[in-house]
């Protein structure tokens, strides 16, 4: 935050990417992406790609560490090292993998009905392909896909969605660049369907006026969003195409 960005962020009311401030860019969805995998999905905010598959109910491979009343959800959030356009991530988990990892877990715990399967692990995989900014909310909206997509009983889908503030703007699904050089973001997940948050985290500083303001547009992003993970595990029992918010 505070840095000079290498191109403006905002010119007469547009973004460097010539998006409106409460415009969404593309989302992609499919679903069972992975044969080997109990449920997989794969989605994209714009340029950033996110891969996620779920493996289990299984056995938890350490006795001791098994809940006898609920399954134990494990989730882990790894960067590619080609994900990035420098091209020189190291393969090994870094600090702020491990703490996605952990953010990403609190997110689902209350969506997934977890008493339904106790003594055994349910394991999220989250691979980011390719990084353009929200990577943290586009690999929650994957993994809460990949999740339905493996038969796992929820209260709800999950909807990831960030909000940032650019030149003094608050604007929805920030891109790499406004989510180096903004002011502020605030990734949430939403349980659109119940109108329940279950991650909000904020960096930067907001006025009560302008958390209002990002959780309206918050929400009516999810709206689009939530209606488009329903179509596309529809789609995955009719025909096996992509869908897309255009």
């Amino acid at each position: 935050m505070g840095k000079q960005p290498p191109v403006p962020l905002l010119v007469n009311g547009k973004r460097s990417d010539g998006r409106l401030p409460n415009e969404h860019r593309p989302v992609r969805m499919e679903v069972g992406v992975i044969k080997n995998a109990e449920g997989s999905a794969l989605v994209a905010y714009g340029n950033t790609v996110i891969l996620a598959a779920v493996y289990g109910p299984r056995e938890v491979p350490q006795k001791h560490l098994e809940l006898p009343d609920k399954a134990i959800l494990r989730v882990r959030y790894h960067m590619a090292p080609f994900s990035t356009s420098e091209g020189r991530k190291s393969p090994t988990p870094s600090r702020r993998e491990i703490e996605i990892s952990k953010v990403i877990r609190t997110a689902l715990e209350p969506v997934v009905i977890l008493e339904r399967f106790p003594r055994t692990t349910i394991d999220v995989y989250i691979e980011v392909l390719q990084a353009d900014g929200s990577t943290r909310v586009t690999g929650i909206t994957a993994a809460s896909l990949a999740l339905a997509d493996a038969g796992i009983p929820m209260r709800d889908l999950l909807v990831g969605v960030s909000i940032g503030k650019v030149s003094g703007t608050i604007v929805v699904d920030l891109n790499q660049l406004e989510d180096q050089y903004g002011e502020g973001d605030m990734p949430l997940a939403i349980m659109y369907g119940r109108g329940l948050i279950t991650l909000m985290q904020a960096d930067g500083e907001w006025t009560p006026t302008e958390v209002n303001q990002a959780l309206d547009l918050a929400f009516k992003a999810a709206e689009q969003i939530y209606r488009l993970e329903k179509e596309t595990l529809k789609s995955r029992y009719v025909e096996p195409s992509m869908s897309l918010i255009v």
